[in-house]
């Protein structure tokens, strides 16, 4: 294969991985919470042959001064949108919805028998028995959701429980209402070096982990402000996500048509005689 084709062939598998990329986007449209990514691309090794040898051929061209060969383009990184969605009453007293930008709720998980905590947007919660007696507040994967003093847990036996606007958590038994807790709510300082693990959630990079006591700050009980028997939609764009689908195909096919015609020019030459 020729030089273009090879380089039609490395672009081609990129623009794969964008609109695979594009097709997660668009899959998560309905989950709550869900921050959608973009991705930017990067030229490959390249090399210029300077086939003007004339210094006058320099004066006043606008185009570079000889041949660029490049190696095709390379997917260079993902961006993620960390605006914020749209927020939707559903009723459920468990749902709640974080108002401010760049403040996450902390998620226990456990996975090979290491526990970190992770962060994520989506305020589903719900109530599961323990073992022990108690009942935990958790995600819909069953993972525990963080209070001020650990995971969220509470003796059995209440008749109703409420989630405030700043994020203390309201017990009734008996009759009598008081506070069992306090979700511990976070504030990313640089939210960018979040890193995204699935099931919704972020977390730190390995490289950040030393660093984290300034990425990841308590975010002021002042300065939460959530809204219950709510949750924060999707930012996935459809509008946006299909318009840039169809480009990314629109190259695919252009790629893919370069290699074809690449293969043609190739017979032809070889049927000189």
């Amino acid at each position: 294969m020729s030089r273009i084709g090879i380089q039609a062939a490395v672009t081609m598998g990129q623009l794969q991985n964008k609109m695979d990329l594009i097709g997660n986007n668009l899959a998560n449209t309905n989950t709550n919470g869900y921050k959608s990514r973009s991705a930017d691309f990067a030229s490959l090794l390249y090399q210029q042959i300077d086939n003007l040898s004339d210094p006058a051929n320099a004066e006043g061209r606008q185009t570079p001064d000889g041949i660029r060969i490049g190696s095709g383009a390379a997917l260079g990184h993902t961006n993620a949108d960390l605006s914020a969605g749209s927020i939707k009453e559903t009723g459920r007293p468990l749902d709640v919805a974080l108002l401010n930008p760049n403040q996450y709720f902390q998620v226990s998980v456990t996975e090979n028998g290491t526990t970190e905590n992770r962060f994520t947007r989506a305020g589903s919660f719900y109530l599961n028995p323990l073992e022990n007696g108690e009942i935990a507040l958790t995600n819909q994967d069953g993972n525990f959701i963080m209070g001020e003093d650990g995971p969220l847990t509470f003796a059995e036996g209440f008749e109703d429980i409420t989630i405030r606007g700043n994020g203390i958590i309201e017990v009734t038994r008996n009759g009598n209402t008081q506070q069992e807790g306090q979700l511990a709510i976070v504030e990313a300082a640089r939210p960018r070096l979040l890193e995204p693990v699935g099931n919704n959630s972020f977390r730190l990079p390995d490289i950040a982990m030393a660093g984290q006591e300034g990425i990841i700050l308590d975010a002021p009980l002042d300065e939460i402000d959530l809204k219950t028997s709510a949750l924060e939609s999707s930012n996935v764009n459809m509008a946006a996500q299909m318009s840039d689908l169809l480009l990314s195909q629109r190259s695919y096919q252009f790629n893919a048509k370069s290699i074809s015609m690449n293969d043609q020019m190739m017979g032809l030459i070889n049927q000189l005689r």
